[in-house]
């Protein structure tokens, strides 16, 4: 699988990204075994790359992840967890986490002050067994941006300058504040949720511009916008951005699955494949939850796009006129 470097770091990551969202319990529970089968499928399929955060079923991802890279060399795969979030423990008394099918044994607390950035960290890597981790983002901080930038990134910068981690940034989907991140600090990466896919474009309006002057690299996660571009026709009631897509939106899907069609290629694997060919973008990130989840998502990922696609998606007037069509 090929890879790219984040920013102008020497971090590399692999294109195709596993998001362990999913191994938190995201939506259903998920048992140990299950996850475990996912992440060696996935290294079978060779993805390198592995992404978590604390928030993901309140530590469960981190620490599923954690058990089966132990096993792997440490130079062999980059891993990326985020902060802002602390975990402080309580009484389950029976409740499941509002996020994630989890026993509720902890408590979300947000904090994105230098100390609180720095026992992230350190909780973290005590998480997942670990003596380091390679990329390190500020965590759905739109709501706490002024604190973020105030306190959390320079922790981060401070972090970075001691050769504790080699790239950071921020995972948000709010593009106007990571576009400003981008501008304002020296951020090696920023991982953009849902705004840039075959649905979404909206990044091209100044992140995707501005991660291009400042030499930073953008990581696409929810390629899929919720669900929506992850099969090959959407079925009513398919979500788009967490919420049941509207009919307006469910009638452009099946126009993109159209032309998709014409050409030999299903809407996942168009939707896989379309955020890479923007030269600012170094790789896509996928929720996987089994091992069959990875099996079909690294086929789809592997499947060879026509050009002509993307030709005729831009006449159809379907993608963004500004949208790169050759692959970087």
């Amino acid at each position: 699988m090929r890879t790219r470097r984040l920013g102008r770091t020497t971090v590399e990551v692999t294109e195709l990204g596993f998001g362990s969202g999913p191994l938190g319990g995201l939506y259903r529970p998920l048992d140990d075994g299950t996850a475990a089968g996912a992440l060696a499928a996935a290294w079978d399929h060779g993805i390198r790359f592995f992404d978590t955060a604390p928030h993901y079923g309140i530590g469960h991802a981190e620490r599923r992840l954690g058990d089966f890279l132990r096993g792997r060399p440490r130079d062999g795969f980059t891993l990326s967890t985020k902060v802002g979030r602390l975990l402080t423990p309580q009484d389950p008394a029976g409740r499941v986490d509002e996020s994630f099918e989890v026993p509720a044994t902890h408590r979300r607390q947000w904090d994105f002050s230098r100390d609180g950035v720095l026992r992230c960290v350190e909780e973290s890597l005590a998480r997942m067994g670990v003596d380091r981790v390679d990329v390190l983002f500020l965590h759905d901080a739109e709501n706490h941006f002024e604190a973020a930038l105030r306190t959390g990134f320079p922790a981060l910068a401070e972090l970075r300058a001691q050769g504790v981690v080699g790239a950071v940034g921020a995972g948000m989907h709010d593009t106007a504040l990571l576009t400003r991140l981008v501008r304002e600090h020296e951020v090696d990466v920023v991982m953009l949720s849902g705004r840039y896919t075959l649905l979404d474009q909206r990044a091209l309006d100044g992140l995707l511009p501005a991660c291009t002057e400042r030499g930073a690299s953008l990581l696409a996660a929810s390629v899929f916008n919720s669900g929506l571009l992850s099969t090959p026709r959407p079925a009513p009631g398919a979500f788009f951005d967490y919420a049941v897509a509207s009919p307006e939106v469910l009638r452009r899907a099946h126009r993109l699955a159209d032309v998709c069609e014409s050409h030999g290629v299903t809407l996942p694997e168009a939707a896989m494949a379309f955020p890479l060919l923007h030269p600012a973008v170094a790789g896509i990130v996928v929720g996987m939850r089994s091992a069959d989840e990875v099996r079909a998502d690294a086929a789809a990922f592997g499947k060879r796009v026509p050009e002509g696609l993307w030709s005729d998606l831009l006449g159809e007037g379907l993608i963004d006129p500004r949208t790169p069509v050759e692959r970087a």
